[in-house]
């Protein structure tokens, strides 16, 4: 879709409609490639023309806040004073529990306990006479395929859904839901917005975007207040971007842009969304220049460093270990130590820069030097999917893992019943 499209369908999304007050709610700087960057451009200028008072609330979810460059990147001339950054930890109000019987009956009997639902308190201030909620559907590895209610529940949302979600979906095993619809945690947040928002004003603008070279390319754009507005954006991203390959790849690179990813807790899109191809006892490399640390923050950096990513059956141990309780009262963490795993089933080594091999190591990963990494494997020169090095080696090459998802059918149709359109 051209610009010109998009903004035509932007601002017939807004006629007839008396507004005041609007608040948008637009991914942050880490989906960059969402094109919501654009998209909340001509939101914002053409809300303002109306005479509107308009706040913008990027999701972030457990994310650092949008820095003055990213914002003027991605979101063009709209004053940085403009952007709210949301704490996850203190920026929310409760809304409800949704009860632990129904966690019972969509995991499968795997989570016995409640989750608290709880959302940055802006979203429930009655001033709002529209709420703008805009992402990229596109798979993912906790939820299925991101956005919608998860923009809501995640993103502004509080530590109870964060963490509770995430752990949901490590616990029943992301495997068995990258790439689908109606997943365990999606459902958890289909019944909070079914519950807990159903009077909020809030209007669903969804993109399914690729990159290739960098440039975006909007397939399609999704505009509703109904659920169908997921289900036909999921369709389209099932089409764009889950990406099937010929065989089991023996060595993946991924390449991360520094600008995007800094920390393994992002970073880790490169095991999330290539473990359904990678072959048993492969090997992934994830030239990552601009990684400097492990989590998003200074409390989940301690714990990584602390628990390492040593596979799921590790990590629950911990998880349940009586002496472990800064690890229960993290429970994204935990999830994401999980997801972040092999579980020994192919290596997976970190080329950087500026964290040392020790540190590397100390986390469960192999260490490489970026340079001498990029020198063999050089991002600049390679091309997306297989490519033959001059030494006859054959690699898999990836330039940003957060924009698609690659399995090997033969490996994973028989063990995961996977179907490219499954939204039952």
């Amino acid at each position: 879709m051209r610009h010109d499209e998009i903004r035509t369908q932007l601002l017939l999304s807004l006629e007839g409609r008396t507004l005041k007050n609007v608040l948008i709610i637009p991914p942050d700087f880490t989906r960059f490639h969402s094109n919501g960057g654009y998209i909340t451009n001509v939101y914002y200028h053409a809300l303002c023309g109306m005479g509107c008072r308009v706040d913008i609330l990027p999701a972030l979810g457990t994310h650092e806040p949008v820095t003055r460059e990213q914002a003027a990147a991605m979101f063009g001339d709209i004053p940085f004073e403009q952007f709210i950054p949301h704490n996850w930890r203190t920026d929310v109000v409760k809304l409800g529990e949704i009860p632990a019987a129904y966690l019972e009956e969509v995991t499968e009997g795997l989570w016995h306990e409640p989750v608290s639902v709880e959302i940055n308190r802006r979203v429930m201030e009655e001033k709002y006479d529209l709420i703008l909620s805009i992402g990229q559907v596109v798979p993912h590895e906790v939820v299925g395929m991101a956005n919608h209610a998860k923009n809501l529940f995640v993103g502004v949302g509080g530590s109870g859904m964060i963490n509770a979600s995430h752990m949901v979906g490590a616990v029943y095993g992301m495997e068995r839901m990258m790439g689908r619809d109606r997943t365990p945690v999606r459902m958890l947040f289909d019944y909070a917005l079914e519950h807990f928002l159903k009077d909020r004003p809030v209007l669903f603008v969804l993109t399914v975007t690729t990159a290739p070279g960098g440039e975006i390319h909007t397939h399609g754009l999704f505009i509703g207040d109904t659920r169908r507005t997921f289900e036909a954006a999921v369709a389209q991203a099932q089409e764009e971007n889950i990406n099937f390959v010929d065989r089991g790849i023996k060595k993946c690179v991924v390449y991360l842009d520094p600008s995007e990813f800094k920390s393994t807790w992002l970073g880790n899109k490169a095991v999330y969304r290539t473990r359904m191809a990678i072959a048993d006892g492969g090997e992934l490399i994830v030239l990552a220049p601009g990684v400097t640390r492990f989590g998003e923050d200074l409390a989940v950096d301690k714990l990584i460093r602390k628990y390492g990513y040593r596979g799921r059956l590790n990590t629950l141990e911990q998880f349940h270990h009586p002496e472990n309780q800064d690890l229960r009262d993290n429970m994204g963490a935990a999830a994401h130590l999980i997801h972040g795993s092999s579980d020994g089933r192919f290596s997976i080594t970190y080329a950087v820069k500026d964290i040392s091999k020790e540190e590397i190591e100390g986390v469960g990963f192999q260490a490489a030097d970026y340079g001498k990494m990029a020198a063999v494997y050089n991002p600049d020169t390679l091309h997306i999917g297989w490519n033959t090095m001059p030494n006859g080696e054959q690699i898999y090459f990836i330039p940003n893992p957060a924009l698609g998802l690659w399995i090997n059918p033969e490996k994973f149709d028989a063990g995961h019943n996977y179907s490219k359109h499954q939204n039952t």
